[in-house]
């Protein structure tokens, strides 16, 4: 689907926009083409875009001091990452993102993103709506990782993202999920 189409109706299922007022929108983006294993943010880059997934798998993670990766989200098409920490705060970006697959994204600077919530209440009002969506399931991710086993979280992702099984290598849901790759192994053997 071409991207202009995939936003339009990705942002119409929270607000209306008209024709005008949706080119308008869409004339801030910037299509990007990326390769598979290419790098988005690198830990420490200066951060002053969101990406808005056309096509193809990215994955947001964390490396920590003992060189062991976090995932911490990955980002299928109609899915928007960053590290939002570093884009909303001008901080050094602490989350890297990098592509699974080749991937085509929509980037979106904060300045043009901010630009365009002044301007129209409707895209201010789909970017709080986005934005409470992703805090609802980070937390609820987070209810799952404190409270049930690696069993029930590797069904429970599978379940809400089916097309994850064959489209992500599997070592790479074993960081998702915050177990080795010998546990996940037999858990989906099993």
């Amino acid at each position: 689907m071409e991207a202009k189409t995939l936003l339009k109706e990705h942002i119409a299922k929270t607000v209306s926009l008209t024709e005008e007022e949706f080119d308008y929108f869409f004339s801030h983006f910037k299509p990007l083409s990326f390769k598979k294993g290419q790098t988005i943010i690198s830990a420490g880059d200066k951060v002053d875009c969101e990406y808005f997934v056309i096509s193809g798998c990215l994955k947001a993670f964390y490396i920590n001091d003992e060189i062991k990766m976090y995932i911490l989200q990955f980002a299928m098409p109609t899915w928007w990452t960053s590290d939002y920490n570093a884009l909303y705060n001008q901080s050094p970006a602490a989350i890297n993102v990098d592509c699974i697959t080749d991937a085509v994204v929509l980037s979106l600077s904060n300045s043009d993103r901010e630009k365009l919530c002044a301007e129209f209440h409707q895209v201010e009002h789909f970017f709080r709506w986005r934005t409470n969506k992703g805090y609802i399931a980070s937390q609820k991710r987070l209810l799952s990782f404190m409270n049930n086993n690696v069993k029930i979280r590797y069904e429970e992702l599978l379940a809400l993202y089916p097309q994850l099984y064959n489209l992500v290598p599997k070592h790479l849901i074993a960081a998702y999920l915050g177990v080795s790759r010998e546990t996940l192994s037999r858990l989906y053997n099993s």
